[in-house]
């Protein structure tokens, strides 16, 4: 549009070519004249005072005497819009310094520029690299490090932290710059390639054009970018372990390319870069392995004593003598903390020879150098035992992988090593046990051996003793009327107690040296803070040896607190342990984790499954029998679901996560009671029991075809209700819980009367240290979280002895939370087989998902 505000009638035409600008000051003693001239096909345009108007700023465009002109290099249209009217703009002198350094010296970079009354000096220069490094605090804002404005990064980074609040560093962050002679470039900058740096001298200025080598820069850029650290913008942030790791590894190679790597002064601590090592060395003593080493940082060299506190606590920062603070490397708190952890002595370090296997690791992964007798070696070859001579005084016969397992009780004890015989039930534990016992009699043992159990199974031993070593004199150091004296023990060569006597007579027990300190069915220590488990590591013994089916039956600290009675020290400390295997294990389900446990604890359990081993035994053939529930039982379920779902999974949404766990056993508790016998929740129930009818009909067929049966129930209640059931039917029964006095006398009936066919019994009181081999068939009548549980039932029947198949039915209520149970066996338990089997944390993991299928 015209001036007029009429359209533009006259025709324009575009200039083929680009016009050239140039920029002139004239600096004199009062100010500076500016203005800029314009040059088309090398001739002077002449556009000032001439009506010359700018089409558009970014880029120029200058239309002129009805030609439109554009220019070669690129310039904003506003540094001509004052000219077009005015021949020059002065500058005064108050504010030249200013404006030389904000105006003049970004138009030098860009255009061509002739000064006169200071100078312009082109310069030519290899780029050389400086990387400086400085802490960053947690009160730099990590997410403004990038996209924001170089001057607010610049304001951000250089920040010290605010007063009063703390400054904790936690992160480095590293800048990359270029020294040019005498100059220096913050690579944050544009890439451009020339760069203008004004100096200011007595009279005039001087302005520094920098012919920068961006190549050059990129390459070096690159070499960082090979060794994993990657520059934008200048900068680069890694976390302070990892940072120092990457300059201990590389400062010395980027020196030699001709980096230089400093740190900036305006960090408050002092750092140490340089090259770090560490040499370990561990030497096997009489008793002991000792270790010893240096940890390099550049010219100092420190004890590696000197870091177990640091590897321990995990503080990587190692004060040197001079005062810099060397960061310990990532990688040796994992490589050895459980070194540190295992370790006795202050100093000096000591480890004991139950960590063989960790010194092992130490040397398989070249992190220490070990000196030891090869003898040692024999520990993890199980093939190279020594085979032992049965003693004399064994009446009966061992069979080959009873004898591997005697033979095996017999190495770790002459390395003075605790050991845990974790075979299945039914291979023989007992028998193995008391082969090697009768070996230490014959063999000169000068004191009794303790052998600690439930109360159950003391009849259990007594019988097996007299069975197979009736030359071994035995002790049954239990009852009211007890002689309570340590005297008495040196008429005798074994000592059968429980677990209850030992936390009641712990005083006078831990004054007398027993050869042996047995724990049976040792899962009776699996809390390590009960008083049991601290009665039983107060006993002194020349060897200790546990003997359990599940050394681990809620948590992996059941694992701890066995090992720990055996093999003192073996794990750690209790704290060390929960949180190096026992929250990665259980809460992260971290497999490297597990592993590791499991290579530490291997040397010491010797774990024989009946598949593995026992050839001999019968098939073993399990069913699943599914019952419908009976319409007033299937009404009193529903109403009681309904009624807990609506509470649970409110609360839920509440977030109150122990309440939540106390509600869902609660209905759980009820349901499961429900899907057995309504009755076992209420007792004014009159109807009948879809499983209950089932039960009684196959335990009546059974009977009817000459077999015997053993039915396991969870509730004493459940049993209650088959007991009347079979009194109305008059099938004659053995029965045995908690309460009953004549335990081995309703074994003794089941195993030896033709005329007994059932056998009723608590999973709780009778799931371990029977033997019924009478028995082909078994009936669980309530499932639960833990299949391991079942397994032990089974094995009352499934065991050495056995001359028949034996049958296992498990009972499940259709269309229940039986059935659901049944189905989260599979997907929730899967540490069962590598070290847990729980019912408790199961609870705890359970998700809403999880909870909401239980209830649907």
């Amino acid at each position: 549009m015209g001036k007029d505000g009429e359209p533009t009638w006259k025709q324009i035409s575009v200039a083929p070519q680009k016009a050239s600008i140039l920029f002139h000051f004239r600096r004199n003693e009062d100010n500076t004249h500016y203005f800029p001239t314009i040059k088309y096909q090398n001739e002077k345009l002449e556009f000032q005072n001439r009506n010359a108007t700018l089409i558009c700023n970014e880029p120029a465009w200058l239309l002129l005497d009805d030609v439109l002109y554009s220019f070669q290099k690129e310039v904003d249209g506003k540094k001509l819009q004052p000219f077009l009217s005015k021949k020059f703009i002065v500058i005064p002198r108050k504010v030249e310094e200013t404006y030389y350094q904000k105006f003049v010296a970004p138009l030098v970079e860009s255009f061509d520029v002739y000064a006169k009354g200071f100078d312009i000096k082109s310069e030519k220069y290899n780029p050389n690299p400086f990387l400086t490094f400085t802490e960053l605090t947690d009160v730099d804002a990590a997410p403004q490090l990038f996209g924001t404005p170089a001057a607010r990064l610049g304001n951000k980074l250089n920040s010290t932290a605010t007063a009063g609040v703390p400054s904790r560093s936690n992160k480095i962050l590293f800048n990359l710059s270029f020294q040019y002679g005498s100059h220096t470039v913050n690579n944050n900058q544009e890439a451009k390639r020339i760069s203008v740096n004004v100096e200011k001298t007595q009279d005039s200025y001087i302005f520094h054009r920098l012919i920068r080598d961006i190549d050059h820069e990129k390459e070096f850029i690159r070499e960082l970018s090979k060794r994993a650290l990657e520059v934008k913008n200048g900068k680069a942030v890694l976390e302070k372990a990892n940072a120092f790791s990457w300059l201990n590894s590389h400062v010395q190679e980027l020196e030699q390319m001709g980096f230089t790597i400093k740190q900036t002064n305006t960090s408050t601590k002092n750092y140490f870069i340089g090259e770090v090592s560490v040499s370990v060395g561990i030497r096997e003593n009489a008793d002991w392995f000792d270790i010893y080493g240096v940890v390099k940082f550049g010219e100092f060299e420190v004890p590696f004593i000197k870091l177990k506190n640091h590897i321990l606590t995990k503080n990587n920062e190692y004060q040197l003598p001079n005062g810099q603070i060397a960061i310990i490397p990532e990688e040796w708190f994992t490589q050895y903390i459980e070194l540190f952890a295992f370790s006795e002595g202050e100093g000096e370090l000591k480890l004991r020879k139950h960590h063989l296997t960790l010194v092992n690791e130490l040397q398989n992964g070249n992190l220490a150098v070990v000196t030891m007798t090869r003898k040692l070696e024999k520990l993890r070859e199980f093939e190279t035992i020594e085979d032992k001579p049965l003693p004399a005084g064994f009446k009966g016969e061992l069979r080959p992988y009873q004898k591997a397992g005697y033979n095996w009780l017999h190495f770790i004890k002459d390395y003075k090593f605790g050991g845990c015989l974790a075979d299945d039930m039914g291979l023989g534990k007992t028998i193995q046990t008391l082969a090697m016992l009768q070996y230490q009699k014959e063999a000169g043992a000068q004191s009794a051996s303790l052998l600690v159990m439930p109360t159950s199974l003391i009849y259990n031993w007594l019988n097996e003793a007299q069975k197979f070593t009736p030359g071994l004199r035995v002790l049954n150091y239990t009852g009211t009327y007890r002689e309570k004296t340590a005297s008495l023990f040196k008429h005798y060569d074994i000592i059968l107690t429980s677990y209850g006597i030992v936390r009641l007579d712990i005083e006078l027990l831990k004054n007398y040296y027993f050869d042996f300190v047995i724990l049976d069915e040792s899962q009776a220590i699996k809390n390590p803070s009960s008083n049991t488990s601290l009665a039983v590591r107060n006993l002194k013994a020349k060897h200790r040896l546990i003997l359990t089916g599940t050394p681990v039956e809620n948590s992996t600290m059941d694992l701890w607190s066995q090992m720990s009675f055996i093999n003192p020290g073996l794990l750690g400390n209790q704290n060390f342990f929960k949180n190096e295997f026992l929250r990665p294990i259980e809460k992260e389900k971290n497999e490297e984790k597990t592993k590791k446990l499991h290579a530490l604890i291997k040397p010491f359990i010797l774990r024989r499954h009946k598949s593995q081993v026992a050839t001999e035994l019968p098939e073993k053939i399990e069913h699943t029998t599914y019952c419908k529930m009976t319409e007033e039982q299937e009404h009193a379920y529903e109403e009681t679901k309904s009624f807990y779902r609506n509470k649970i999974l409110k609360n839920i949404e509440e977030s109150n996560s122990v309440n939540t766990q106390f509600m869902l056993l609660q209905g759980l508790m009820k349901l499961r009671q429900i899907a057995n016998h309504p009755r076992m929740a209420d007792a004014n129930y009159e109807g009948d029991s879809g499983k209950m009818k089932e039960v009684i009909r196959m335990t009546r067929s059974v009977v009817a075809e000459g077999h015997k049966v053993l039915i396991f129930s969870q509730f004493v209640k459940h049993l209650d209700i088959i007991r009347a059931s079979l009194n109305d039917k008059q099938i004659p029964y053995t029965y045995l819980d908690g309460n009953t006095k004549d335990r081995h006398k309703q074994v003794e009936r089941f195993q030896t009367d033709e005329n007994i066919r059932v056998f009723l019994i608590s999973l709780k009181a009778g799931g371990v240290g029977l033997n019924l081999t009478a028995a082909d068939y078994v009936f669980i009548l309530d499932p639960w979280w833990n299949p391991a549980i079942e397994a032990q039932a089974v094995d009352r029947a499934h065991r050495i002895g056995q001359q028949n198949k034996v049958f296992t039915y498990k009972f499940i209520t259709k269309n229940t939370v039986e059935e659901k149970i049944l189905a989260l066996q599979n997907k929730k338990i899967q540490l069962v087989t590598d070290l847990i089997s729980t019912d408790e944390t199961i609870i705890k993991s359970l998700t809403k998902d999880d909870i909401e299928s239980l209830l649907a």
